[in-house]
């Protein structure tokens, strides 16, 4: 067992220093996960091709335990925003999120996916990913280099490295609620934006307490 999951504060008989590790559940639980995380395989841009090559030889994702890539959102556990977010391609974008089983993370890769980038004010553009999916690590760029890449996956690890089970959503009771899915028309429709609005309006028409 690597010594990265042995707990410091129960010592080992010297005899048995060898044949034993005393660890923690959130411990192994968490190295297991952050050693072996799956990216969803898609770009959105030219920062689609700085993760390919992050992915190739040079590089070498693997030495993270994450060079496999899946096609497939139901078994990946990270998304890799990297491009540009058009309003055409966020519905889909929201569609595969609520595809990936928790746990799941996402990462905004390079300007455009953190906050529009170059064409923020363009009329297609979304400013930002995070305004319809939550977003973990921004990585930045235009578009980031692959050790930027690199610097926030180890970033990843880290968080899901300091998180609990007693404390993750994943393991809570209550069921996790899929995000809206944003309707394409003369512009982008968020459907929370009605409810939002219509609990404001409501709230509004309340009648003001003279006492």
């Amino acid at each position: 067992m690597s010594d990265e999951l042995n707990n410091p504060d129960i010592p080992i008989p010297e005899v048995l220093a060898g044949s034993i590790a005393i660890t923690t559940l959130d411990k192994i639980y968490n190295w297991g996960r952050r050693s072996s995380i799956w990216p969803m395989m898609f770009g959105l841009a030219c920062c689609a091709i700085e993760m390919i090559c992050t992915a190739a030889s040079r590089y070498d994702l693997s030495r993270f335990g994450m060079e496999v890539m899946r096609a497939s959102p139901r078994q990946a556990d990270l998304m890799i925003v990297s491009g540009t977010v058009t309003k055409k391609m966020i519905p889909q974008i929201v569609r595969l999120y609520n595809q990936m089983p928790e746990p799941k993370y996402v990462m905004a890769m390079g300007a455009c996916a953190s906050g529009g980038g170059p064409f923020k004010e363009g009329y297609n553009v979304v400013a930002g990913v995070d305004k319809f999916i939550p977003v973990d690590v921004y990585v930045p760029g235009c578009p980031p280099t692959p050790q930027a890449l690199l610097h926030g996956l180890i970033a990843m690890q880290k968080m899901i490295d300091n998180q609990s089970i007693l404390d993750v959503k994943w393991y809570k009771r209550e069921a996790t609620e899929a995000i809206p899915i944003p309707i394409l028309g003369p512009d982008l429709i968020d459907p929370r934006d009605y409810v939002r609005s219509a609990a404001a309006e409501e709230k509004a028409a309340e009648p003001i307490s003279t006492d």
